[in-house]
């Protein structure tokens, strides 16, 4: 009688410590699958900045055409405010098209926000100035027109919650969930003096 209870009682808590094991080891695959999506949002919504500012700087002949580049005289911000021909702040954007001040501000920011992001940090302040950024972007197209000041259809294919929107509300959820910590230099930044004084560079 002892040897077969013994038996079913050694069983029964193999089975339960194997069950335990079974649920840690997908709560780990499952944080670490969450982690790495992450990350993988981070760096390739990070590229987006910094592509533009390559493209715009050397004119890969993508948005920007060969020999158009930054670095070849051209400025990236006349081409696309030049245009602007929707809103209520069209004329003002108009106005800002080519002066250096915002080509300065327009590519230091890409340039910032893209190199910042990709490495995982700064990411407070890379979510603030990308908000504002695309916000003034949001602005210059104006989703909401539906037609141009001269009558034309503007395409517009929502009137609110279009990429400049995602990519705002993806910079602040990234710098929420202090997403550099994990496959970034996060943690490293944070530990920098200048930083834990103040904590809003993290």
């Amino acid at each position: 009688m002892a040897t077969p209870h013994t038996s079913r009682f050694t069983g029964g808590l193999h089975l339960h410590r194997r069950s335990r094991t079974d649920a840690a080891t997908a709560t780990l695959s499952a944080a670490t699958v969450r982690e790495a999506s992450v990350a993988a949002l981070r760096v390739l919504l990070g590229f987006v900045f910094l592509w533009a500012f390559l493209d715009k700087t050397f004119g890969l002949g993508y948005a920007t055409k060969s020999g158009s580049g930054w670095v070849d005289g051209g400025s990236p911000t006349k081409g696309f405010l030049s245009h602007v021909d929707t809103g209520p702040f069209a004329s003002t954007l108009r106005g800002w098209a080519g002066d250096t001040w915002a080509d300065w501000m327009f590519m230091m920011g890409l340039l910032g926000i893209g190199v910042a992001v990709i490495l995982g940090i700064g990411l407070r302040v890379s979510a603030v100035s990308g908000t504002v950024m695309m916000a003034l972007m949001w602005i210059a197209e104006w989703p909401p027109a539906k037609h141009t000041e001269k009558g034309a259809l503007t395409a517009s294919t929502n009137p609110f919650a279009d990429y400049h929107v995602i990519y705002a509300i993806a910079l602040i959820a990234l710098a929420a969930v202090a997403a550099g910590s994990r496959y970034g230099l996060g943690e490293r930044w944070a530990k920098l003096p200048i930083v834990e004084r103040n904590r809003w560079l993290r």
